[in-house]
């Protein structure tokens, strides 16, 4: 249920335990290049190799040599001397081998140059490893980078192929085995075998068994939200629903979710929920296996109040999702709890603004995990999910997600996950998980709805 991603630091570890010397690797990871370079680019007859001074470089003129045995016209470009001008010739297939796993920080002048000379030729783009200008290890890009069209790497996917704003660099990658034994990373990505250990309605249970989630959310122009999570989490298998929100609110949950049962809650004269509700919400999640908490809610003090009460006293797992997020505190939480934010959300947690996290993914989830203490989902391209002491987990985050509604759904699915009694960090990683595949799986490439994906999540669950 988990691929290992390796950072700089995990490779060179891999790389020192090997018993054999660094000219065997390096033979090996520039036939692999050459030999995909043939494959993918099979028309291709004119190849630049540009090649940085390090190992890379030593990929890069391996590769070279070997596509010249194979009676193609290569030209060899060397980084240094920094300070002239590059010919890259007019090739077929460029193959970037300037930089590897080890760089990091931003190129100097002359890289830089030589990188938007790269980007600006309009060839094909092979890199090495990685696109030069991406850090392995993170995943950010702090200057100028190669745009390549795809990446032939070596003993294993690295961190900077899955987390934005690297992995928008990387292309199609391609891992070529170089003889390197396997060791354990602290980062993985999720595959699709993590929704086996999701647990399945019984014969000996019942609908409180299966799962029961309170959905606590709404407001006016905004009862959409939560009637999405309702419907995601009895989609995600969860036996029984309960709706809150306020008086107005549930006249709408009446029409939407003919299944979930509906509670009112106290409100202000503008429609909101007040901290009065607190009992109420409290009285339900007694009852319930797992509470979601912040789609659609609106913001307000009395909102604000009711979402640090309910997150301080509940004794049951919380998803915080949407408005339940708006200038939320740490506190000392008798339960798990889950995180859902989108990088701009996250960014007010941390102090920081939205694009700073969008550049930044890895360090800014892992500084939400340290001030709050608890599960938090980075949501956009490359779904993040870390936990205290864990390392972090990349989901993918499909591009038709790219939508209103579709948070709410996922702040169900893991609702349910969660009421089902999964282990927060697992639940999480299943519900990004089952979310990206039914937008996957929709059959819908442009059009679709947050409401598409309800559907579509049985038959994701149930492995069709």
């Amino acid at each position: 249920m988990r691929e290992p991603l390796y950072t700089a630091a995990e490779m060179r570890a891999a790389e020192e335990a090997y018993p054999g010397t660094v000219d065997e690797l390096m033979e090996r990871a520039g036939r692999a290049v050459a030999q995909h370079a043939l494959e993918d680019f099979g028309d291709a007859r004119e190849f630049t190799v540009v090649c940085g001074g390090g190992s890379n470089g030593g990929d890069g003129r391996v590769a070279a040599r070997v596509l010249e045995e194979a009676s193609r016209d290569v030209t060899v470009v060397d980084a240094k001397p920094e300070d002239e001008e590059k010919d890259l010739g007019d090739p077929d297939v460029l193959i970037d081998a300037l930089f590897g796993t080890g760089f990091e920080g931003e190129p100097r002048p002359a890289a830089t140059r030589l990188i938007e000379q790269i980007n600006d030729l309009g060839a094909p783009v092979l890199s090495v490893d990685l696109p030069s200008g991406v850090d392995a290890s993170t995943g950010e890009v702090a200057g100028a980078a190669v745009d390549a069209d795809m990446t032939v790497t070596f003993h294993g996917e690295k961190v900077g192929h899955y987390v934005t704003p690297g992995a928008f660099l990387a292309g199609y990658v391609e891992v070529a085995d170089i003889g390197l034994e396997p060791i354990e990373t602290e980062n993985g990505r999720v595959t699709r075998e993590i929704l086996e250990w999701v647990p399945r309605r019984s014969p000996e249970g019942n609908k409180y068994t299966s799962g029961h989630v309170v959905v606590v959310g709404g407001s006016r122009g905004m009862t959409g939200a939560p009637c999405l999570s309702a419907l995601a989490a009895f989609r995600s298998d969860a036996g029984y629903v309960t709706l809150a929100g306020p008086e107005p609110a549930v006249h709408v949950f009446e029409t939407w979710v003919l299944e979930a049962v509906k509670r009112p809650l106290p409100a202000d004269e503008d429609g909101l929920v007040t901290e009065e509700a607190v009992g109420v919400v409290l009285e339900l999640a007694e009852r319930a296996g797992a509470l979601a908490i912040g789609p659609g809610l609106g913001r307000s003090d009395g909102t604000k109040a009711l979402v640090r009460r309910v997150l301080a006293e509940a004794r049951l797992p919380v998803v915080v999702d949407g408005d339940a997020l708006w200038e939320l505190e740490p506190g000392d939480w008798p339960a798990p709890r889950v995180l859902t934010p989108h990088s701009g959300e996250l960014g007010r947690l941390i102090g920081e603004e939205a694009s700073w996290v969008d550049a930044h993914r890895i360090e800014a989830v892992r500084r939400t995990v340290e001030r709050f203490g608890c599960v938090v989902l980075l949501k956009g391209a490359g779904t993040l999910i870390a936990a205290p002491g864990s390392g972090v987990l990349v989901d993918g985050g499909h591009p038709s997600l790219a939508t209103a509604g579709t948070g709410d759904v996922l702040t169900g699915v893991i609702a349910a996950f969660l009421a089902k009694g999964m282990d927060a960090r697992l639940a999480t990683a299943a519900g990004a998980t089952a979310h990206h595949w039914a937008a996957i799986e929709s059959s819908l490439e442009a059009g679709m709805i947050a409401s598409d994906l309800l559907d579509v999540l049985p038959r994701v669950l149930s492995g069709h």
